[in-house]
């Protein structure tokens, strides 16, 4: 099985020759008796004679195997569609809407972008994510064509170096692509920001990110066990998006505070591994505080959302408490002991913990970079604070992507605007 998926690997990184060497060392084992146990006499060979002899012809003139599909690529009934699209590894394991022409092409009504026009190349596969492509794949998560400027948007903060995808998407850690949207076309798409936000039930919260998901893995190419390396995965890539509560908020929403105008409309990217939901200490703006630093485990430390239903908020905002000093506060008093901080235990210091390395009684920080802090609100009012968490080096940013609208933007919402759920009440 490894030598399928490093092959696979390097093939879909333009390298189909690559030579390579299985040890059976566990991966980040600090235990020395192991490490000595998997560098034998049999593998140091294997290693010497792939470093010195000669390249075969194969290797010499590596060929990536492609494969060609027609355009249409099957016909059949909705089963046999899903079962045919599941076989084929195009799905997250869920039913998904067939891409049909026509529903493609509407779909494609959501952007004045050309539907050749290539917005970025994800990787690994370097897959090229045309506007069809995404289109196609927004239609299989049964998005509306009024996400498609969201998507867009979402796919250019993926192409951001900042956001770090590239490792995330592979990691053996279970990283989720974590969707926060603001603006004005938080209620023109009805994105969710209220009591359950990150609970099934919101159309626009779950297809967003459920076609964000589909688009990781089908242009980029990031498949579980394959190139999605996770130990247990996070139930989080199936969908993970938000809309900020700005109406609730005493503060300026998040892309206000990173510089965006309040009419504009973003979508900001980061990349947790943990959320944990916590009923706070105290109701009040010491309690909210005292139970954000304490929630933050020593192994998920660096990154933070913190997302603060408006009753604490309020709560917050009275006692002078805004965005930037809650921040300044976590990354201060947020720490744990030296001997459980997660750099101690992989022997790993960057520049920011070197000056506490002097005294060993001293307790590390667990937020070492700046912009590593967002707070927003959301939720119901109740005693709840969540946060996600990770990842956790100290250069790792948010990516905030200003969402471009079509001409005809008024005339979609319109036509889209009355798809709501309406439940029985009792």
């Amino acid at each position: 099985m490894i030598f399928s998926l490093v092959g696979k690997a390097a093939s879909s990184r333009g390298i189909p020759g690559l030579r390579f060497v299985v040890e059976n060392i566990p991966g980040e084992c600090t235990v020395m008796e192991r490490i000595e146990a998997g560098i034998n006499e049999k593998v140091m060979n294997e290693i010497i004679s792939a470093l010195t002899q000669p390249l075969t012809e194969k290797e010499k003139s590596p060929k990536m195997e492609v494969e060609k599909l027609p355009r249409i690529v099957f016909k059949g009934n909705l089963e046999e569609i899903n079962r045919f699209y599941y076989k084929r590894g195009w799905t997250d394991g869920l039913p998904i809407m067939p891409p049909t022409e026509e529903a493609v092409q509407e779909m494609l009504t959501g952007t004045d972008l050309p539907s050749d026009h290539v917005v970025t190349e994800l990787i690994p596969r370097l897959g090229k994510a045309t506007i069809e492509k995404i289109a196609i794949n927004a239609v299989m998560a049964g998005a509306l064509p009024t996400y498609m400027p969201l998507l867009i948007a979402g796919v250019e903060a993926l192409e951001d170096p900042d956001s770090y995808f590239g490792r995330y998407g592979v990691s053996t850690g279970s990283w989720a692509p974590f969707w926060i949207v603001n603006g004005p076309i938080r209620k023109e798409l009805d994105v969710y920001g209220g009591g359950g936000v990150l609970s099934p039930g919101h159309i626009a919260n779950a297809t967003i990110g459920r076609a964000m998901g589909l688009i990781i893995k089908n242009i980029g190419g990031i498949r579980q066990q394959i190139e999605d390396m996770g130990v247990h995965g996070n139930p989080g890539k199936y969908s993970m998006v938000i809309g900020e509560n700005e109406e609730e908020s005493p503060w300026e929403p998040l892309h206000v505070e990173r510089g965006f105008k309040t009419e504009d409309s973003t979508v900001t990217l980061s990349f947790p591994k943990s959320y944990i939901d916590v009923l706070s200490y105290k109701a009040s703006a010491e309690g909210a505080l005292d139970t954000i630093i304490n929630t933050i485990p020593p192994s998920s430390g660096g990154m933070m959302v913190a997302m603060v239903n408006p009753t604490y908020a309020e709560y917050l905002a009275d006692a002078g408490w805004t965005k930037q000093k809650i921040a300044q506060f976590v990354k201060e008093n947020a720490r744990c002991p030296a001997d459980k901080h997660w750099y101690h235990t992989i022997n790993i210091l960057p520049d920011e913990l070197k000056p506490f390395i002097e005294n060993k009684e001293s307790v590390w920080p667990l937020i070492l970079g700046d912009d590593q802090i967002s707070i927003i609100v959301s939720g119901k009012n109740s005693s709840y604070i969540a946060l996600a968490l990770g990842p956790f080096l100290p250069y790792e940013r948010f990516v905030t992507k200003k969402v471009e609208l079509p001409a005809n933007w008024e005339k979609l919402v319109r036509k889209y605007k009355d798809i709501k759920p309406t439940y029985v009440r009792y």
